[in-house]
């Protein structure tokens, strides 16, 4: 059965112990709410697609405190810094390049003050959206708890946070290349970005 938590100091330390002992938790961000393993055990992400129903070919981003907080694996370049100055918390994702091999694994820094308590306790999180894949998102714990009423054994525990106000998915930019490249326009545009970094045409 799937716990309901407050965000409070007490919830929040029930959250983050669920998620190092491998769990999945529910929670509020700036656009909809998601649903995370903890980043230190990667081997738990099968875990989010079984929820979601989600094609493996997907991949799932992570969301971090700030650009301090990504994992020492993955590259962060002076554009990142700059990036993440500007925009972060906020509607930018990144896509960074590992130090060694062609992986590249995408982060963003959600404008949310539950969600980044949340990562503040446990760490960066393996998060996508709490919906079954292709179905609506959703916007407060109840949504959650209806999207996920057959599998209530997956999940394990959601913090309801309030509704959030929805909206736009984050622009999702990749800077494993140079110039960097627009993957997924969003709320932060090309002219906002080119400010600060090099964007192909």
């Amino acid at each position: 059965m799937t716990d309901r938590l407050p965000p409070t100091t007490e919830g929040l330390a029930a959250a983050t112990e669920i998620l190092r002992a491998g769990g999945l938790v529910a929670f509020p961000t700036d656009t909809v709410y998601g649903v995370a393993c903890a980043g230190s055990l990667p081997d738990r992400v099968d875990a989010l697609f079984e929820l979601k129903r989600r094609p493996t070919d997907r991949r799932i981003p992570m969301l971090v405190e700030g650009i301090g907080s990504v994992p020492p694996a993955w590259r962060v370049d002076e554009r990142a810094r700059a990036l993440a100055d500007a925009f972060w918390p906020g509607a930018l994702t990144l896509v960074l390049p590992a130090h060694a091999g062609d992986a590249t694994q995408a982060f963003r820094a959600p404008d949310h003050r539950v969600a980044l308590a949340l990562i503040g306790e446990a760490g960066p999180l393996f998060t996508t959206s709490a919906n079954v894949s292709d179905e609506p998102d959703t916007l407060d714990a109840d949504d959650v708890l209806i999207a996920f009423a057959t599998q209530p054994d997956l999940l394990a525990a959601v913090v309801d946070g309030g509704r959030v106000p929805g909206g736009v998915a984050s622009t999702v930019l990749d800077l494993s290349v140079d110039p960097a490249r627009v993957l997924r326009p969003g709320p932060i545009d090309s002219e906002q970005l080119g400010r600060l970094v090099e964007i192909s045409a």
